[in-house]
Parts: structure tokens; sequence; C-alpha cells
């Protein structure tokens, strides 16, 4: 045999020169690729799809578990069937009109509102990119952020509304609120052009769930024998499985909301475990002091807490911030549910506004405090010099409330009719 260097194909001879030039003139000729491998990143894509994964877990099963155990038993696999349901209704109508109007260009309404240029997913193809990664990804990551939000309102009026109702009520909820709210924020929209920061859903998920499970529980009144008869949770091992796969999954919640895997994705990673973390502990040991023992039922909310007040501040604040923003918003979390609850008067069934809304709104303020320009450029809050920040949220936090409160309560009323 001759030797390998003998044979290889890209030794040229005297006699194969000129057929050697004459193709590689041919090949410079052809256009470029079709391709944006200048602007696609296989990193960025990898991490988008597995937090995709991770956020579509949060409520398939773990949100789905959490609220089945917090239910009395009769009432369990319905709270998992609603949860699956908005799962299956929500991909359906994101696909047909709802990424549109929250991610496409509105022309003069794009204030408020998208146009529906991408009804159907028009124009959104394998080579469609979003940044740094396909549009597909992108809209299936923000698909998970819309199946959660209607799903964090079933915990306030779980055990009283039917099956048929809860399915129009959500239909129309994820039409005229979160979809135009996302839009606002995201998708290019007035509280984007004023600049509030909300990385990846304080005022967006979490408040607007809050408000309207508020909202929800008032009107549709207290259930059969509240508050005078015991309702327990049924099976609260179901509730910690479904509190840890949360934790988990909200991972992909906030550190995928950086859509790129950088060093804001890990710093998000970082201060999201130390907020779940403190307020945990800050839950656990108030009510210990409060009552005189801690709670498995405790600490697994003051796991979601901690979460919920990160989420719009964890691409824009260090560790140590995110170590005071766990600590209220668990000491805020027990109070919201112990004690502003009974003295109000209203039936949240599973503490939906308590915890959602009101560490919700703790987030969107905390964050205008402590944003730091080292970990985000542009993004600079009140202890470093930028006091109009905490202004920009409180107006977001005010409009978004507003807008949730009114058009969640004729949405009951259009579905009370129907």
């Amino acid at each position: 045999m001759k030797p390998r260097e003998e044979i290889s194909p890209m030794k040229t001879t005297a006699s194969t020169k000129p057929l050697f030039l004459v193709l590689s003139g041919l090949l410079a000729a052809l256009p470029a690729p079709a391709f944006a491998a200048d602007e696609l990143s296989a990193g960025d894509t990898a991490w988008m799809l597995t937090s995709t994964l991770l956020v579509l877990m949060m409520t398939l099963p773990g949100l789905s578990l959490f609220y089945a155990g917090i239910v009395r038993a009769k009432n369990a696999l319905s709270v998992m069937m609603q949860c699956f349901a908005i799962a299956s209704l929500v991909t359906v109508l994101w696909v047909l009109y709802l990424y549109s109007l929250a991610f496409s260009d509105g022309g003069a309404m794009n204030q408020w509102i998208g146009g529906l240029s991408k009804a159907f997913m028009s124009g959104v193809g394998v080579d469609t990119v979003s940044g740094t990664i396909p549009e597909t990804v992108f809209s299936m990551f923000q698909l998970t952020f819309a199946i959660i939000t209607p799903a964090l309102i079933v915990g306030a009026f779980a055990e009283r509304m039917k099956f048929s109702a809860m399915l129009w009520f959500m239909g129309l909820w994820v039409t005229l609120v979160y979809a135009p709210v996302a839009h606002w924020v995201w998708g290019g929209g007035w509280l984007g052009d004023l600049g509030a920061l909300d990385f990846a859903g304080g005022t967006e998920v979490h408040i607007i769930a809050g408000v309207a499970a508020l909202v929800a529980g008032l009107v549709l009144g207290k259930r059969k024998g509240y508050p005078g008869t015991p309702m327990p949770p049924h099976n609260l091992m179901f509730t910690m499985v479904g509190a840890g796969m949360l934790w988990v999954g909200w991972f992909g919640f906030n550190a995928g909301s950086e859509l790129a895997a950088d060093g804001v994705a890990a710093s998000a990673f970082l201060v999201t475990n130390t907020s779940a973390a403190m307020g945990a502990l800050a839950w656990m040991f108030t009510e210990w002091l409060v009552n005189k023992k801690p709670t498995v039922l405790g600490i697994a909310s003051g796991v979601v807490a901690g979460l919920v007040a990160i989420t719009p501040a964890a691409g824009f604040v260090g560790m140590s911030a995110s170590l005071v923003i766990g600590l209220v918003a668990g000491v805020l979390g027990f109070y919201s549910v112990a004690v502003l609850k009974q003295k109000l008067g209203y039936d949240d069934s599973l503490d939906a506004f308590g915890v959602h809304g009101m560490c919700g709104v703790w987030g969107a303020l905390a964050t205008g405090v402590f944003a730091n320009p080292a970990i985000t450029e542009g993004a600079k809050g009140l202890i470093f010099g930028n006091p109009k920040q905490l202004w920009t949220q409180a107006i977001s936090i005010a409009g978004t409330a507003v807008y949730s409160a009114i058009a969640t309560f004729i949405v009951i009323h259009i579905t009370k009719l129907i």
C-alpha cells in the first residue's frame, strides 16, 4: 500500500492543478449558505430547550401536585385535570393567535397590543432566528409562561368553579389579560418603553395572576362551610413533591429568561436558589415564632414565596440582594396568608394572592431598589443612585394590577353569561 500522504485528496500534482483551480473558482462563486451561522448559537439553543422543559415541568406536574395536595381529597383530581386542560387549551390558542398578539408588531396600537402577522405561526420556520436561538424555541419558551400564569389562578377558586366555566374563563383571560400585558412588558409595549424592569415575569406572571385570583375569589364567594368547617390539605406529600419540582423548574423560568447561556443567566441561577432557600427559612421561622411550631405547608409555601419575589429581579441583582428579597418574601407571604386574608375575610383557597400577588409586588419593587448595573448594563436601582427606577416599577405594578383586576372582573361576568 502506498504511504498515506501520497494518496491524500489534498495532494495536488502538475496534472491535477488546473482542474483544482477551476473547482476552487466555482466553489468561491457559489452563494453563501442560507443559514445564519453568525447569529444562531448552538449553546444558547441547547440551554433554551432545557429551560423550556423545566418551565413546562413547573405546571405539569409541579403545580398540579402542589395544588392537588392542598385541596380536599374529593377535589384533588379535579385540580390536576384543570392544570392539564389549561396547558392544552393555551397551547392551541398560543399557536393560533396569542403568540402573535404578544410578540408581533401591532402598528398604530403597538403600545398596547401586537398584531396578527404571526397568527398560525406565520413566518416562524426552521430557519427563523430570534436573537441567537430559533424563533420556534423562543415561542415555545414563552408559551410555557402563558401556560403557568392562568394555572396559578386555579388556586384561588379551587373547589368552587364548574370545569366548563373554568375553560371559558381561562380562554378569555389569556386573550384579554395575559397577551396584552406580555406585549406591554416584553413585546415592545408601553411598559418596556417606560423602562420597567421585569426579568422573568414579576408583573407579567405573578402580579396579574395574583390580582386575578383575588378578584375571582371575591366575585365567586366563599366555599360552603368556609371558614367554620376545617378544610386541611389532604396529602402534603403531593405538595412537597410539587414544591420541589417548582423549585427545580424555576431555574429555567428565571435563568432561561436571559435567552442565552451566559454570565447573566448563571447569576440569575444563583440568586434564584438563594432567594428560594431564604424564603423557606424566613416563612418557617416566622411561623415557628408566631404559632410555636413550623409546618410542612409553611416551608413549601416559603420556597414559592422566595421564588416569586426574585423572579422580576433575577437578572438584575446580586446574591446579597437576593438574601434580602427572599427574607422579606418569606415574612410577607406568611402574614399575607395568616393575617391579611383572615382580616379581609376573602376565601383564596390555595393562597394564590397572598403568595403570588403580594410577593410579586414586593419583588417588582425590590428590583427598583437593588438593580445593579454591574450585572446588567443599564439596570440601575435606588441604592445605585437611580430613584426614578423605583417610581417606574411602582407604575408598572399599578398599571398591570388595575388592568388585571378590571379585565378579570369583566371576564368572570362574561363567563357567567355564557
